[in-house]
């Protein structure tokens, strides 16, 4: 029996926590959901997986919920998982043992599971990939943040990271409708929080990301300034998002010689394969076209990158894009042939066929 105890919190949630507690079950793990409220059945649909239900009234903290949660588990190390994302991995029981046996060797660390995000939820519709800490033992970590909580030491003191090979598929960030109410949810939380403490960057982050999600560009390229003015360490992975998002919001309001600024920011973010393809994006919309189709060939050299298709077909077609525009038949459709399936390159194609023999 592996020493894990998955955690969930929960509220109204039927539409995917049976799926989620089902892909869960398939392995020796105890499972301990916490509901905080529920009207539907959801209650009714986790008592099928797990006797460990308990409940907890809600009061707008989320790390309050998680660590009473926690505080039900059995086993020491924990896995927190959310109600609309779903296990991916395929392993037998006694595969997974072996997978995970060397993260119970880290107590003093937290475990970074693999989130899979469709495009519902992207700064640039398209399929994300994070990865998140999830996993730590109970007596060393504690969760801390009223929304998008985070888990940090019982004793103070920075984060120490390892890789947890776990893959999950966030069904939720499909449901479009239900990521702009939750988004909604989180703005009033995260400005709730801000008033306490205005010198977080985390917090401006989520808050531009949710803002992004309701379709407000503006209050999100807002929120990442704020959040970028401040002191903040590159290598981590949020800051490397934000700037990113940040980005991507200049380019949908239309600031490209603004956006031209990360030219100096480029050493700092350039081994992720998602600034680079961005480079690309600004310099393609500045007409410095020569410039952009540079980037995306190096973009489609870097093997690091969270958005699928930036370090291959996304690049491959921009760059044949550029070459189709200036009526460069054949390197546009060599450009188009590196994208294999991607229906818009086959699209252009067939277009540049056709035009061969108008």
């Amino acid at each position: 029996m592996l020493p894990v105890s998955v955690c969930i919190i929960t509220k109204n949630e039927e539409k995917y926590i049976g799926t989620c507690l089902e892909k869960l079950c398939r392995y020796d793990w105890e499972i301990v959901v916490t509901d905080t409220g529920s009207t539907d059945h959801t209650v009714e649909i986790a008592q099928k997986y797990t006797p460990n239900i308990h409940h907890f009234p809600w009061n707008n903290d989320f790390s309050a919920a998680r660590n009473y949660c926690i505080s039900k588990a059995s086993r020491n190390w924990i896995l927190n998982v959310d109600c609309d994302e779903y296990l991916t991995n395929s392993e037998t029981q006694k595969e997974m043992d072996k997978l995970l046996a060397p993260c119970f060797q880290l107590p003093g660390q937290a475990g970074m599971i693999e989130i899979i995000n469709p495009h519902a939820a992207s700064i640039n519709d398209t399929v994300s990939v994070e990865h998140i800490a999830r996993f730590f033992h109970k007596d060393f970590y504690t969760y801390q943040g009223t929304v998008h909580e985070q888990p940090a030491p019982a004793a103070g003191g920075p984060v120490s990271y390892f890789s947890l090979p776990l893959s999950f598929y966030h069904a939720g960030y499909s449901d479009e409708a239900l990521l702009k109410k939750k988004a909604a949810r989180n703005i009033r939380l995260l400005e709730q929080a801000i008033l306490k403490d205005a010198e977080d960057p985390y917090l401006y982050y989520q808050l531009g990301q949710s803002y992004f999600v309701t379709g407000d560009a503006q209050k999100a390229c807002d929120a990442f300034e704020q959040g970028l003015a401040f002191e903040v360490e590159p290598s981590l992975q949020y800051v490397r998002t934000m700037v990113e998002s940040y980005g991507y919001c200049l380019l949908q309001l239309k600031k490209y010689e603004q956006a031209l600024q990360f030219e100096g920011i480029y050493e700092t973010f350039c081994s992720h394969a998602d600034f680079v393809f961005l480079m690309g994006l600004i310099y393609m919309n500045n007409a410095m076209f020569d410039e952009a189709i540079a980037q995306f060939i190096h973009a489609a050299s870097i093997p690091d990158y969270s958005v699928a298709g930036v370090n291959s077909y996304l690049a491959y077609y921009n760059a044949g894009v550029i070459y189709e525009c200036a009526g460069m038949v054949k390197e546009a459709m060599e450009f188009y042939e590196k994208c294999g399936e991607y229906p818009p390159a086959v699209e252009g194609m067939a277009r540049l066929r056709k035009g061969e023999h108008a």
